[in-house]
């Protein structure tokens, strides 16, 4: 009888614990979570970030995956969203990978792109226009650009603000011409790893009615 107790509640912890795995997993895949911290500060779409930690995510949006918010380093304070595109690398990696553009010396250094560990297709992150067109003269390559006021624009606004690539020149060419028209692949489930658990959970649940039979 003890012996059939202490089986039914080891189960029922492993299906809780696989289940808190499957939700975290599951979490971290949807957005992306990942903690940085940058020893100098660093420039992001115009926003300067001081040295320190900081988080950054995709935004909670089923229609647009390509939305990157910062945080502060307890996730208290949403510092910026920023409008990206995807881009594709060819060996991804097991760690986090930040791409910088070339900068002068003597100013922080530009954040041109994030990979999450795993990813082939990372963010490329968009500048406002009036920065963009900066970068691109001291770095003497394309930068991606919207339009000043839609750079600063709430998500919903910001969803929709069209993208262009500033040239060294200054010139503004459309965003094809620079990247090209790879798309992303589907996007990845976790309903594997759900459909596991839920399985453990039914089979803790089916020895519980069988132990409390046995009982009656």
């Amino acid at each position: 009888m003890k012996s059939q107790k202490l089986k039914v509640f080891v189960l029922l912890l492993m299906a809780l614990a696989a289940l808190s795995v499957a939700n975290t997993a599951k979490a971290d895949t949807w957005n992306k979570a990942t903690k940085i911290t940058f020893p100098e500060p660093v420039e992001v779409s115009g926003t300067v970030l001081q040295s320190g930690t900081y988080w950054f995510q995709l935004m909670d949006s089923p229609a647009n995956r390509n939305i990157v918010q910062i945080w502060n380093e307890d996730r208290t304070k949403l510092i910026r969203t920023i409008l990206t595109i995807p881009n594709y690398r060819l060996q991804p990696t097991g760690k986090t990978v930040i791409k910088f553009a070339e900068r002068p010396s003597g100013t922080p250094e530009a954040v041109k792109a994030w990979f999450y560990p795993g990813d082939s297709f990372g963010q490329e992150f968009v500048y406002p226009e009036t920065r963009a067109a900066v970068l691109a003269q001291s770095a003497n390559e394309p930068v991606l650009a919207v339009r000043d006021e839609q750079a600063a624009a709430p998500a919903p606004a910001l969803e929709q603000a069209p993208v262009k690539a500033v040239e060294p020149t200054g010139e503004e060419v459309e965003m094809t011409e620079v990247i090209g028209t790879e798309t992303l692949p589907a996007t990845g489930s976790s309903l594997p790893l759900l459909g596991i658990v839920g399985l453990l959970a039914v089979g803790a649940g089916l020895t519980l009615r069988t132990v409390v039979s046995d009982v009656a």
